[in-house]
């Protein structure tokens, strides 16, 4: 992977402009300050290394070289509204998702709100951040790392201690080698198509549609924000509940053992055996 490969990989995606940079600190890093230097509406970073990467929670996320793909994608404001800023993150997912199961007919699946599995083992992961100057908003970075080579998933690079979901890579998943330039153009073609959608009712459906753990019982732990009217107390409280889809904003719905259906915007995820009874 190099400049001219990506360039000519990704020519009829009609990107403005292309950055690749053989080792970085963080792509969405390096995005933020190319907005501030003024970077282009749909601006693309690419690095082959990756060392100090993120997730949600400041959980690290490690790209080791010729081993994994790590993007992201400069959305600015304008054109961009601040009301779907919260679909972001599941057009990331979704891109991901549809991608994996084009190209290589994996059974990839959502598991809100930013994570994608294969036979329930994390694969890739999407981090959204916003940027703004006081109370408008400049852009949006869409970060995306997928674990591709087996290297990718090393207990030095990705160690399981305190991961939910272990971790795998498409290499070991598909039985093959991957082209990283392939999935790259599949995964932004995806993602570019259904960015002019991200409105739509019909955005959400697809989302909705990707779920992992769909009608399966799961628990929301570690930074649960009810949008109900739970009090603000019950926010340190796991909630458990039925995973039933998704609200407009892409909070997730739950249907409690007591009937009483619950949405949330963020929280951590865990399957959770069935109530009895």
């Amino acid at each position: 992977m190099d400049q001219p490969s990506l360039e000519a990989t990704l020519a009829d995606l009609n990107l403005p402009a292309i950055r690749y940079f053989q080792s970085i600190g963080s792509t969405n890093d390096e995005a933020r300050n190319w907005i501030g230097a003024g970077a282009p509406n749909q601006a693309l970073v690419v690095a082959d290394e990756q060392t100090a990467g993120r997730g949600r929670v400041h959980r690290r996320w490690t790209t080791v070289p010729g081993a994994g793909l790590a993007f992201s994608l400069v959305l600015l404001s304008p054109p961009l509204d601040p009301v779907f800023i919260p679909r972001l993150t599941g057009l990331g997912a979704v891109a991901i998702q549809k991608a994996l199961i084009k190209v290589y007919a994996l059974p990839a699946e959502i598991k809100w709100p930013n994570d994608i599995l294969v036979k329930s083992r994390k694969v890739a992961g999407v981090l959204v951040e916003a940027h703004w100057s006081g109370e408008t908003l400049v852009g949006v970075i869409v970060g995306i790392g997928i674990n591709i080579a087996p290297e990718s998933v090393s207990e030095v690079n990705l160690p399981a201690i305190g991961l939910n979901f272990p971790a795998t890579c498409l290499e070991n998943e598909f039985g093959r080698s991957i082209d990283r330039l392939e999935l790259l153009h599949t995964t932004m073609g995806e993602l570019l198509t259904r960015l002019p959608m991200i409105s739509l009712p019909q955005f959400i459906d697809e989302w909705e549609t990707g779920l992992a753990f769909r009608g399966q019982w799961v628990e929301l732990s570690s930074g649960l924000s009810p949008l109900s009217t739970q009090a603000r107390s019950a926010r340190s409280i796991p909630v458990v509940g039925k995973v039933i889809g998704l609200t407009q904003d892409g909070s997730l719905k739950l249907l409690t053992s007591s009937g009483k259906i619950i949405t949330t915007a963020e929280g951590e995820l865990r399957l959770r055996p069935a109530p009895a009874g």
